[in-house]
């Protein structure tokens, strides 16, 4: 494992600056980390965002990355988180990943996983009628709320300092799969033909982790799934996040016989 590629894939708003910490620690255990930000990800935070954005699918980013693997030496573990976790899902059942790893992951079309915490992790950015067609973004008060309340106050504003806009398209599809017509989050269980690696955190608001057992019974043949007390939505981040990257690690030398 430790000479392999790891292409990371950011959620909503992000950028590559989410897998910092993630590349650090697996760069030094000899891993090859690519973590690219997606189309139009790549702007300053502060500056408007691209006209494109508003209506940019989960396709086009999936499209993107499939570019991105296809021009590698060697067939990746493709690692995401939120969204990322569900274009990394895309990607999977395309044959573009030797193994995959989900934290925190959107889940597909055909999984409910509505509780009342995601309606309001959520609200901010559906209540505005055209959102599917439009740049969206967060409030501070939003993403504290949903994603970043296990973090420390200072690293909450640090983080919260680098979102940027997203794509209501993306969002529409994500959350609104049973109107969809393109159907862009449809997904056969039967393509994903590779390990999966599910990480939930107990108190995770926007993806919560009864939908994440949902996805693990959905890839049975194929899934691992961990779910970790005192961790959120932002796992990747939160104090103690080697922790789970140490798991993430050995489930990785586990499936890949180095």
């Amino acid at each position: 494992m430790m000479d392999r590629t790891i292409v990371m894939i950011h959620g909503m708003f992000g950028g590559s600056w989410c897998w910092d910490n993630y590349r650090r620690f697996f760069t030094d255990r000899g891993c090859r980390c690519l973590a690219p930000a997606l189309r139009h990800h790549e702007a300053d935070p502060r500056d408007e965002p691209h006209p494109d954005l508003g209506t940019t699918s989960l396709l086009d980013y999936a499209d993107d990355l499939e570019k991105v693997i296809r021009g590698l030496d060697e067939k990746p573990v493709v690692m995401g988180h939120s969204m990322g976790g569900l274009i990394a899902q895309i990607l999977g059942s395309r044959g573009l990943a030797r193994l995959l790893v989900l934290l925190t992951p959107a889940t597909p079309a055909g999984i409910l996983a509505i509780d009342p915490s995601v309606i309001k992790s959520a609200a901010v950015n559906v209540c505005e009628w055209g959102f599917w067609k439009k740049p969206i973004r967060s409030t501070y008060e939003a993403t504290c709320y949903s994603a970043m309340h296990l973090l420390p106050e200072p690293e909450r504003r640090e983080a919260f300092s680098r979102f940027g806009y997203e794509s209501g398209r993306a969002l529409f599809e994500m959350g609104f799969w049973f109107l969809d017509g393109r159907q862009a989050t449809r997904i056969d269980a039967a393509a994903i033909a590779v390990p999966v690696l599910i990480v939930s955190g107990a108190e995770d608001r926007i993806t919560p982790s009864s939908g994440h057992r949902k996805l693990a019974r959905k890839y049975l043949k194929m899934a691992s799934f961990m779910e970790f007390p005192n961790h959120a939505h932002w796992i990747f981040g939160e104090p103690g996040w080697e922790t789970i990257a140490s798991h993430i690690h050995l489930w990785l030398s586990h499936n890949s016989g180095g």
